[in-house]
C-alpha cells in the first residue's frame, strides 16, 4: 500500500479501499498500530523547527553586516577598542532588530495545526468510535455530519444532502455539494465534488468516506509544508546584498591599490599595511545598518496612523517598489457576498412575483443556514401575514430542488426553487409577467439560452416553480410534478464601490493588478471585464499543471487572470512573476493565500483574514479593498526610492 493515491477522485471506491487494503466496515485496532508506524501521526509536523539562538544568528549573514565585522576585528587589531565596540554594538543591535520581526513567522505552522486539533467519528473494529484526529490513518472510514471538522484528505462512500465549506481552502463563498461518483483526473480541486479536504468542516447532511491522504499528504499539509521554508528573497534584500558586494569589491580594490602604491614608494611595509588596514575601517558603512532600520521603523509608524500594520520593516520599501499586485477575486474586487441581482421572467422582464415566490421558499426553508437564502431574506423584506406554512420538502442532491406549500386564503401553493435544470424537469408551463402561461416546450430553448447568458456574466442563476395542489395539506416528491415555471432568481457577488477608480489608481502608480482566483473561470473572467482589467488571455489551474516552470514565466507577463487555481499554484504564479523581473505583491486572506503571500515581495493581508495569512503577511490592512492598497503603496513610493 502506497502513502496516498494519485487522482484518487478517479478510482471507482472499491478500488481505492483495495488499494488501501481497507473494508466498509472500518480496520482493526492492529492494523491500524501497523499504519501509525508507517504513516505517522495525522499532523502536521515541524520537521525541523529553527531555534532562536539560529535564527539569531542567521541575521549576521548579510555582506554588509560581515564587512562591519571585519571592521571591528580589523579596529580591535589596531588598538582602536571604541570604534570596535561602536561598530560591534551597532551590528548587534540590526540583528536583534532583525530576530525580533522574523521571530514571529514560525507560529505560522502552529496556527495551522490548530484548526484541526478535534475528535472525529471513525468505524473500529466493526463500531463507531470518537478518536483523536491525530489516529486518523489512511484506509479509515470516517463518519461525517454536520458541524464535523475533515480529518483527511477523502474519498466519498456514501452521502445524504452533504454540503461542506471549503472557503479556508478555495474562497468559494457557497457551501459546496458533495457526493459520490467518479470524476475526470484533470479535475480542478474546487471541482472535486466526490473529494473532502482536511481542514474544511460539514455544514450539512450526513456522509462516510474513506481517508486517502493524511498529514502532509493532504492539500492542507501541502500548504503548510511551503509555510516551513524561508521565504524567498526579497527584492529589498536582493538590493541590499548586492550593494553590501560592492562595497567589498571596491574596498578590497582600494585597499589592495593603496598597499602597492605605498611599497611602490618605498615606504615601510608594516606601515603601509596598517594604513591600508585603517583605511578600509574608515571606508566601511558602519552606520548604514541603523540608517535603514531607523527609517524604516518611522514608516512603519506613519503607516499604522493610517490603519496599516506593518510585520517586516523591509517590506515598506518592497511595498513602494512594487509594479505588481495579485489579488484574489472574491472579497477583493467584490463584496464576497452573495446578493440579489435580478428576478426576471424568461422573456428577460423585472418580475416582482417571482422575487414573492422565491421569498417565501427562502423565508419558511428550515434546512441549514446557506448564504443563497439568506441573501433573498436580507435583499427586501416582505410582509407574509396573508401566507401560512403547511409543509417543506428538503433540498436533496438527487433533486437539487427545495420546496414549501404554504396556504393563501383558500389557496395551497407548493413553491419550488433550485439548479435550473432541475426545476425544469417538474414544470409543463410557463408564466410571463401579464400571468399569461403556455406550454413549456415552446418557450424551453428560449429559457435556457436565457439562463447560459446570465452564465457567461458570472451570475448564479436559480430557477423558480409553482403550483397549486388543491386541499393538500402535506407533501411529497410526487406533488413536484406539472408545474409552472416562474422565472430566474438571479444572485450575484458584486464589485466592490470605488474598485475601478482604483484599478486606474494603481495603473497610474505604475503597478499591474492580477486576479488570481479558485474561482469558476467564466465567472473570473467577466468580474475582471467590469472592474476594467485589460487582460484577454486567462490562465487555469488546469493549463498550470500543463505549462513548465520556464514557460510560465514568460506566460504571466501578459496574463492578467488566472482561474481555478488550486492554493500552491498561486505560489508557482508568484515566484514566476518574480523571475519575470517584477516586484510583485499579494494580498490574500485565507489559508488558500498562506503560501503565495509567503512568497510574494510583500505579502498584504487584513485584520479579518485566518491567523495563518496574517502570520504569513508582512502587512496587515485594517480595512480590506484595493483603494486602502493604492493609498498606501502611494504614499510608500513617496517616502522611499524606487529602482
Amino acid at each position: 500500500m502506497t502513502k496516498s493515491l494519485t487522482a484518487f477522485w478517479n478510482c471507482p471506491a472499491a478500488a481505492v479501499l483495495q488499494q488501501l487494503e481497507a473494508s466498509p466496515q472500518g480496520l482493526t485496532s492492529a492494523e491500524v498500530q501497523r499504519r501509525l508506524a508507517q504513516f505517522g501521526l495525522n499532523r502536521i509536523k515541524d520537521k525541523r523547527k529553527t531555534d532562536a539562538f539560529t535564527l539569531f544568528i542567521a541575521q549576521f549573514k548579510s555582506p554588509i553586516i560581515l564587512i562591519l565585522l571585519f571592521a571591528a576585528v580589523l579596529s580591535l587589531f589596531l588598538s582602536d577598542t571604541t570604534d570596535a565596540a561602536i561598530i560591534v554594538m551597532i551590528v548587534f543591535i540590526s540583528g536583534l532588530l532583525g530576530f525580533w520581526q522574523e521571530k514571529g513567522a514560525a507560529d505560522a505552522v502552529e496556527k495551522l495545526l490548530a484548526v484541526v486539533q478535534v475528535r472525529a467519528a471513525v468505524l473500529r473494529d466493526g463500531r463507531e468510535q470518537e478518536l483523536p484526529v491525530e489516529e486518523i490513518v489512511p484506509g479509515d472510514i470516517v463518519v461525517l455530519n454536520a458541524g464535523d471538522v475533515i480529518p483527511g484528505d477523502c474519498l466519498i462512500l456514501e452521502s445524504k444532502d452533504l454540503f461542506v465549506d471549503e472557503a479556508t481552502l478555495t474562497g468559494e463563498t457557497y457551501p459546496v455539494e458533495k457526493l459520490a461518483g467518479l470524476l475526470p483526473s484533470g479535475t480542478v480541486l474546487s471541482e472535486r465534488r466526490n473529494t473532502l479536504f482536511m481542514g474544511t468542516h460539514v455544514v450539512s447532511g450526513t456522509a462516510q468516506a474513506v481517508v486517502v491522504c493524511t498529514s502532509e499528504a493532504t492539500e492542507f499539509g501541502k500548504v503548510a509544508a511551503r509555510l516551513k521554508l524561508r521565504p524567498p528573497e526579497t527584492e529589498f534584500e536582493r538590493g541590499v546584498r548586492r550593494f553590501g558586494y560592492l562595497l567589498m569589491e571596491i574596498t578590497l580594490v582600494l585597499v589592495m591599490a593603496i598597499f602597492a602604491i605605498n611599497v611602490y614608494f618605498a615606504r615601510p611595509v608594516l606601515e603601509a599595511f596598517l594604513f591600508s588596514l585603517a583605511l578600509a575601517v574608515g571606508l566601511t558603512p558602519q552606520l548604514l545598518p541603523a540608517i535603514i532600520a531607523i527609517n524604516l521603523a518611522h514608516g512603519a509608524k506613519r503607516m499604522a496612523l493610517e490603519k496599516v500594520i506593518v510585520k517586516r520593516l523591509s517590506s515598506i520599501e518592497n511595498f513602494g517598489s512594487m509594479n505588481v499586485l495579485c489579488c484574489d477575486k472574491t472579497g477583493t474586487l467584490t463584496e464576497g457576498l452573495v446578493r440579489v441581482y435580478a428576478c426576471e421572467d424568461f422573456e428577460g422582464r423585472e418580475s416582482a412575483k417571482v422575487f414573492l415566490y422565491a421569498y417565501l421558499n427562502a423565508f419558511y426553508e428550515t434546512g441549514f443556514t446557506n448564504p443563497i437564502d439568506e441573501a433573498i431574506r436580507g435583499h427586501r423584506q416582505i410582509d407574509l401575514s396573508a401566507y401560512q406554512k403547511l409543509d417543506e420538502i428538503p433540498y436533496d442532491f438527487v433533486r437539487k430542488r427545495l420546496s414549501v406549500l404554504v396556504r393563501q386564503q383558500s389557496r395551497h401553493l407548493l413553491v419550488t426553487k433550485g439548479a435550473l435544470a432541475n426545476v425544469l424537469a417538474v414544470c409543463s408551463q410557463a408564466e410571463i409577467a401579464d400571468g399569461t402561461v403556455m406550454e413549456l416546450a415552446s418557450v424551453e430553448q428560449q429559457i435556457r439560452r436565457r439562463f447560459e447568458e446570465f452564465g457567461n456574466r458570472g451570475f448564479r442563476t436559480l430557477g423558480v416553480a409553482y403550483r397549486d395542489v388543491g386541499a393538500d395539506t402535506l407533501i411529497t416528491k410526487e406533488h413536484e410534478a406539472g408545474m409552472i415555471f416562474l422565472g430566474f432568481l438571479v444572485l450575484c457577488d458584486p464589485e466592490k464601490a470605488g474598485v475601478v477608480d482604483a484599478i486606474r489608481a494603481l495603473r497610474d502608480l505604475g503597478v499591474a493588478l492580477k486576479v488570481i482566483s479558485g474561482d469558476n473561470q467564466r465567472v473570473a473572467a467577466y468580474v475582471s471585464r467590469e472592474v476594467g482589467l485589460a487582460g484577454k488571455d486567462i490562465l487555469t489551474g488546469g493549463d498550470l499543471r500543463e505549462v513548465g516552470d520556464a514557460a510560465l514565466v514568460n506566460l504571466v507577463r501578459d496574463v492578467d487572470v488566472f482561474a481555478e487555481v488550486e492554493p500552491n499554484q498561486k505560489e508557482r504564479i508568484i515566484l514566476a512573476l518574480k523571475k519575470s523581473g517584477f516586484v510583485v505583491g499579494y494580498m490574500g486572506d485565507g489559508i488558500n493565500d498562506a503560501s503565495a503571500l509567503h512568497a510574494a515581495d510583500v505579502g498584504i493581508s487584513v485584520d479579518s483574514a485566518v491567523d495563518v495569512a496574517k502570520e504569513a503577511a508582512d502587512i496587515v490592512l485594517l480595512e480590506k479593498n484595493l483603494k486602502s492598497s493604492c493609498r498606501e503603496c502611494k504614499r510608500a513610493g513617496q517616502r522611499l526610492p524606487t529602482r
